[in-house]
């Protein structure tokens, strides 16, 4: 997916000039994760281009939902933003029995990169490639086990769907609170592989921490050229990327709304944003508030065909 960073047009919104005061970003995982990585990285520039402070705030718990609830709460005046990835997709099709659905308490504000999500091991596992990966699960169903950042997370149903499509493949999916907890534990070799969001792993696979197996997108990430697609290894064909964006509490006044997505157009274009996003495996995309709805709700179809195709319960 690609766009041209096109400004769009905004205006004051009422008797104040939008934004009059530091802005909080709520990242619904803990920090050192790829959506909290993404966050920091573009945080000055959007800063930059708002010219308000933004304060980035880490609230994890139950696979993002604790944090997009918390944001669902915020008033609707644009000083309070929701940074999720597809994760938010992932958990409203793998809702909670008894809990409403986030979805419609938002607006898609902008959709600002798309990344490919990363299957990594440790050095000591004994595994080098993707292909010893699925010959380990094969060889040994339901014992491999596989770290991903909460059940109903979508680097869980993008796992999900690798080891479906490498030949239904049975592993053990080990839950953590986000990321940043995940990759410490597979660097202590507590467990034998994890699906993280690239970006989030590239940093410690850099420094022989973590060794990258395959990536989920459609390309080779340009930072890691010696790290093969899923598509053309264990399962011909396969894409699935993640991607990250900036929603709005329902009701935010449209010409806030258009203000914060010029804000991230611009911030993506900043060239020393560019260059650390690309280094980090992010591809920017800049699509607006419809656009970025639309791919939203069709991630959510996607991940309800996994979900019951493999029975997957949410949990608590």
């Amino acid at each position: 997916m690609s766009a041209s960073f096109a400004m769009a047009p905004w205006v004051a919104h009422g008797k104040e000039s939008y934004p009059a005061r530091p802005i909080r970003v709520i990242v619904p995982w803990p920090a050192g994760g790829g959506v909290d990585t993404f966050g920091r990285v573009i945080q000055a520039a959007l800063a930059k281009e708002l010219g308000q402070a933004i304060v980035i705030d880490n609230i994890g718990g139950g696979s993002g939902r604790i944090g997009t609830q918390t944001a669902a709460r915020a008033a609707a005046d644009g000083y309070t933003l929701l940074l999720a990835n597809d994760s938010f997709a992932a958990t409203e099709a793998l809702p909670i029995a008894g809990t409403p659905p986030l979805r419609p308490a938002f607006d898609p504000v902008s959709l600002a990169i798309s990344a490919p999500q990363g299957l990594f091991t440790h050095p000591k596992s004994g595994l080098r490639s993707i292909q010893d990966l699925a010959a380990a699960a094969r060889a040994r169903p339901g014992q491999l086990n596989v770290g991903v950042p909460g059940i109903g997370s979508s680097q869980h149903l993008t796992s999900e769907l690798v080891f479906k499509a490498a030949g239904n493949l049975a592993v053990t999916h080990v839950p953590y609170r986000g990321g940043g907890p995940l990759i410490q534990d597979l660097i202590a070799g507590n467990i034998d592989a994890a699906t993280i969001t690239f970006s989030a792993g590239a940093q410690q696979a850099n420094a022989g921490q973590l060794v990258p197996l395959a990536v989920t997108s459609a390309h080779r990430a340009s930072a890691f050229p010696d790290v093969p697609t899923v598509g053309e290894t264990i399962a011909p064909g396969f894409v699935q990327a993640t991607w990250m964006g900036f929603l709005a509490p329902k009701g935010t006044p449209e010409d806030v709304r258009l203000r914060v997505h010029a804000a991230v157009l611009a911030a993506l274009n900043d060239a020393s944003v560019a260059v650390r996003l690309r280094e980090l495996g992010f591809d920017p995309i800049g699509l607006g508030g419809a656009e970025f709805a639309k791919l939203f709700d069709s991630t959510i179809g996607k991940f309800a065909g996994i979900v019951a195709d493999r029975q997957i319960v949410a949990r608590d």
